[in-house]
């Protein structure tokens, strides 16, 4: 993925605020052999490649003053309620030195898993991004997880998925297998509430509501008729 940034003259609060308000947004990059370079980006551009997944989880092309660098992006300070990129860090990047990024999962199969199709469970995504190691040329955009053969009470830890080639799971907080996904039965109980809202949700026929109700009346009827009449 390729975006275009232009060097940045003038640095300090007032002077990101002046920017902001021509629509460009204030930003560095570091690291490599270079010095960090001030730099500023077009903010409308901006604004629709943050959406992308790809410009938070690939190298990318950043072309700056008429020469391309390969960069990640490493921070994103977003404004707290307005639409807003208030500021952007990218990393340099070295094809030599081996990167440790956050790449999304992407899962797949689990409406085809006998744990879903067959015994009615409910999948829990635990994880949904993972810390990983690899040199630029290896890095993934996503990692893809086949959950076709989820079974009940089963779960999907780390090392029972195949990474892409050149890519190692980094460990976090001494999990070295961490549950990426869990299944969980659906108890008796919340199958009946579940039922019980799907009937209450359901649209009413006027004339079985009508035909229910008179059917009440009627035996009411027939229940009254049916008492002692009290002693005087």
């Amino acid at each position: 993925m390729k975006f275009v940034a232009f060097e940045r003259a003038k640095q300090g609060t007032g002077a990101s605020r002046r920017l902001r308000i021509t629509g460009r947004t204030p930003g560095i990059v570091y690291g490599g052999t270079g010095e960090p370079s001030l730099i500023e980006l077009d903010h409308n551009a901006l604004w629709h490649a943050i959406k992308k997944e790809a410009f938070h989880a690939s190298v990318l092309e950043m072309e700056l003053e008429g020469k391309t660098q390969k960069v990640l992006l490493r921070d994103l300070q977003m404004h707290p309620f307005k639409q807003l990129v208030l500021h952007i860090d990218f990393q340099r990047v070295d094809a030599k030195t081996r990167l440790t990024m956050k790449v999304p999962l992407h899962y797949s199969g689990q409406e085809e898993s006998p744990a879903v199709k067959a015994e009615n469970c409910l999948v829990n995504h635990v994880l949904t991004e993972l810390s990983i190691s690899c040199l630029p040329k290896d890095l993934p955009e996503f990692i893809a997880v086949d959950l076709s053969g989820l079974k009940k009470g089963t779960s999907l830890h780390v090392k029972d998925i195949t990474l892409p080639k050149g890519v190692k799971f980094v460990a976090k907080g001494g999990l070295d297998n961490p549950v990426l996904v869990s299944v969980s039965a659906v108890s008796e109980e919340a199958e009946a509430d579940a039922a019980a809202a799907a009937a209450a949700a359901a649209p009413v026929d006027p004339k079985a509501a009508k035909a229910a109700a008179a059917k009440e009346a009627k035996a009411g009827a027939k229940s009254d008729a049916a008492k002692p009449a009290a002693k005087k």
